[in-house]
């Protein structure tokens, strides 16, 4: 946001000359909005998502301040709330600030100088609550990438199965319905982590689809509860420990009852997960998208049937399999996808199938060491949007 641009504040009351009063104690310092409903004020916060602090009435039809105040929650959650308001009416003031949160709770009629001095305080505490979440957000992408890293490092072949993983999901989402969720992303990203633990050996097998030996057996069981543990003391995972908790359990449907918003994306999210996890297994394997399909149909009551469905028309009926190209290793660019496995002359695993070629990689490539001339790869995403 500019940082010359004035604080946006809203006042929502019934009463128009009661709003004309705070504007003109308050318009010269602030942007003011002002709304003479419950409703009118949800409308002006759609409007303008940036504003900072919401000043409502009481005692108000159709919509009183503590209904609008809890509701203009899931609009601007960081919007710091007042609630301003000539009613002593205790039992209403608790349920204005059990449901809206309120920062403070003022009088009519209100001196300006403290009506100032409380806007002053709302607006301090907006500032630090958004760059609290700017500052977690920092973090948590910052640990994520670090994660991230050390499993390309320590596991390519690893990191390659979740790149392809988190593809399958994004493709998934669009014909599900479901919007864009940087949890599930973080999910697919990190489903593979726990392998970090496994030896080489294990890791050919379990990754190319070869049988698994008792010791392996009980590593790859571990896998979970370790990246659960690598994970348990990042911020703000939790939601994204709970989806990668849903791939190891049978499909259930959730009671819209009881739900509330986060069980809907935790459930829909698992589900996908789970769906794109044990299809690109099995493709591992060496089964063709149709047979996948068909044993994962087998195995009655893992999965989500819808997600089944949508999975089946993306990779399985007549979906537009990606043109693989056989180029010259100087020919890579950045953005294009591996289709196979790229190892050196020593045999020693460099990029698996489904990494994204990096402007770095390319260098490292170029500077020789491949086992072969030529590598197959699937054309940038990037390349594909230009000629589509």
């Amino acid at each position: 946001m500019d940082s010359t641009a004035k604080v946006k504040v809203l006042c929502v009351d019934d009463e128009p000359n009661v709003l004309t009063g705070l504007s003109l104690h308050l318009r010269r310092r602030y942007e003011m909005l002002t709304a003479t409903s419950g409703a009118a004020g949800l409308e002006a916060l759609l409007k303008n998502p940036t504003t900072a602090v919401i000043i409502s009435d009481m005692r108000m039809p159709s919509m009183d301040g503590a209904t609008f105040l809890s509701r203009s929650r899931e609009v601007v959650p960081d919007a710091v709330r007042l609630l301003l308001t000539g009613q002593t009416d205790v039992t209403a003031a608790v349920a204005a600030i059990n449901q809206g949160q309120i920062f403070r709770f003022l009088t009519k009629p209100c001196p300006p100088a403290a009506l100032v001095a409380a806007v002053e305080a709302a607006i301090e505490q907006h500032r630090l609550v958004t760059a609290e979440r700017v500052l977690l957000q920092q973090t948590l992408r910052g640990s994520i990438k670090a994660l991230t890293d050390v499993l390309a490092l320590a596991n390519p072949v690893a990191f390659g199965c979740a790149l392809r993983i988190r593809q399958h999901v994004i493709d998934l989402m669009a014909p599900l319905d479901m919007a864009e969720c940087w949890q599930l992303d973080v999910a697919a990203m990190l489903c593979q982590l726990g392998s970090v633990t496994l030896p080489p050996e294990t890791v050919g097998r379990l990754y190319y689809g070869k049988a698994l030996t008792d010791d392996d057996l009980l590593m790859v069981g571990r896998m979970p509860a370790v990246t659960e543990q690598l994970l348990g003391n990042i911020p703000r995972l939790d939601e994204v420990l709970s989806i990668l908790s849903a791939v190891h359990k049978p499909f259930r449907v959730l009671d819209s009852n009881t739900a509330d918003a986060r069980d809907v994306l935790v459930h829909r999210a698992g589900e996908l997960l789970k769906a794109a996890v044990d299809f690109d297994a099995l493709e591992a394997k060496g089964d063709a998208p149709a047979r996948a399909l068909d044993i994962m149909r087998a195995r009655s009551g893992r999965y989500d049937p819808d997600v089944l469905s949508a999975l089946h028309d993306l990779r399985a009926v007549g979906a537009e399999r990606e043109p693989v190209m056989e180029i010259p290793v100087s020919a890579i660019r950045a953005g294009m996808i591996f289709a196979e496995d790229l190892k050196t002359a020593g045999g020693m695993l460099l990029a698996a199938r489904g990494c994204e070629v990096t402007a770095g990689f390319v260098e490292r490539v170029r500077n020789g060491g491949i086992a072969t001339d030529k590598v197959k790869v699937i054309a940038s995403r990037a390349e594909k949007k230009v000629a589509s």
